[in-house]
């Protein structure tokens, strides 16, 4: 079976890399998480789950910790290696 890996941070150039340190910006995390880094391969596709995410994460009815402690609980029941 094939297997995709991921574009590490330190691997990541150009755009990639802008994207990156905006995930780690906006979500305050010190690393971005393997499902960015595995569909970072596809640039475009990156940018267009990226700014997917950022929407799911805005100010609305819930605040970004609950949905960050979310996306944490559902993650882990899927087994994704958080």
């Amino acid at each position: 079976m094939a297997r995709l890996e991921p574009v590490t941070e330190q691997q990541a150039q150009g755009r990639v890399r802008e994207i990156y340190e905006d995930i780690r910006k906006t979500m305050g995390w010190e690393f971005v998480p393997q499902t960015f880094q595995v569909i970072a391969h596809n640039p475009e596709h990156l940018e267009s789950y990226w700014e997917h995410y950022k929407q799911t994460m805005a100010p609305g009815r819930l605040d970004l910790k609950t949905k960050k402690l979310i996306a944490y609980i559902v993650s882990a029941m899927n087994n994704c290696g958080v």
